[in-house]
């Protein structure tokens, strides 16, 4: 029974959200992980998605501009508007604006697998988003925050660690015959991989979360209503439009999940550490958000709406 739980995809995230929070002391030493273990994920994540879903060109635009319209226009809009009417604190606002303003989660392409989405339409979203970020970061920052914080070529080098390294390395394991030896591993890689990921991310805020959770409240109703809200808002969307469920899905995460990582680097780097909690609570909330999506498939059958 216990190693049934212990390869749980839902228990292992809850497990890293419960140990952050009982012990977060290793949480420093996990941190400089984190980015190599999302490169990991992505790598093994994008293993058995075909080089031919970017040929020819036209398949690659409409999910490029599904991706940049869900995360800047979508999810950057409700965002924005929420902290502007319900956050005073110039710091935690600060945080929001960054928010808004980073690409999708890198982890949008693992999760619309667990989830049965088109994982080549969030792939290239995702892409699409970070190309258009080079534009739109700088655009959202210098409109709510008065100036050009974010350097183009930070987010260059981001997208090359997270997104098209891994997708070469992913190339050269397939070219290897390697992802075969790695297919009944992958998985648990992933899994395993969230485990230390959440656990850094609460563990690096416990003492916030412990001491003074009532502070929280309002940046946790912000991070509930730009997902669980919002996806319903979106899943409703799609059904009315007939898309196809795969592809709701895909739009679902773009739309809902941001690069909470940059964003709390970002705040970090260049104002302080009240700038990050908005990333910080909304990278729990996710954790909580996608174990939710992953039980509500589990529960109501998929239809086409």
């Amino acid at each position: 029974m216990l190693g049934k739980l212990l390869c749980d995809r839902n228990v292992i995230m809850l497990l890293g959200l419960i140990v952050g929070l009982a012990w977060g002391g290793a949480a420093p030493w996990t941190e400089p992980l984190t980015l190599p273990g999302l490169a990991l994920v992505m790598t093994l994540s994008t293993m058995g998605i075909s080089g031919s879903l970017f040929r020819p060109l036209g398949n690659v635009v409409k999910p490029a501009l599904a991706g940049i319209a869900m995360s800047y226009a979508v999810f950057a809009g409700v965002t924005l508007a929420l902290s502007l009417l319900f956050v005073r604190d110039p710091a935690l606002r600060t945080g929001f604006v960054l928010l808004a303003a980073v690409p999708p989660a890198v982890a949008v392409i693992p999760f619309t697998l667990f989830l049965k989405g088109n994982a080549a339409f969030s792939l290239i979203g995702t892409i699409g988003a970070y190309l258009g970020g080079l534009v739109v970061m700088p655009l959202i920052t210098i409109c709510f925050i008065g100036a050009d914080f974010l350097n183009p070529f930070k987010v260059i080098l981001v997208l090359a660690e997270l997104i098209v390294v891994p997708l070469i390395a992913s190339r050269i394991l397939m070219w290897a015959h390697l992802d075969r030896r790695l297919e009944p591993v992958r998985g648990s890689i992933i899994n395993w991989t969230f485990f230390v990921f959440n656990y850094t991310v609460v563990g690096l805020n416990r003492d916030v979360f412990l001491h003074r959770p009532f502070s929280l409240l309002p940046l946790v109703l912000i991070a509930f209503a730009t997902m669980f809200l919002l996806g319903w808002a979106i899943e409703k969307a799609s059904d009315l439009m007939r898309i196809d469920p795969e592809i709701r899905t895909s739009l679902v995460l773009l739309g809902t999940l941001k690069n909470y990582g940059i964003a709390g680097g970002v705040a970090l780097a260049l104002f302080n550490k009240e700038a990050t909690m908005p990333s910080t609570v909304s990278a729990i909330v996710m954790i909580l958000y996608i174990v939710w999506l992953q039980y509500r498939q589990r529960s109501v059958p998929v239809h086409a709406g």
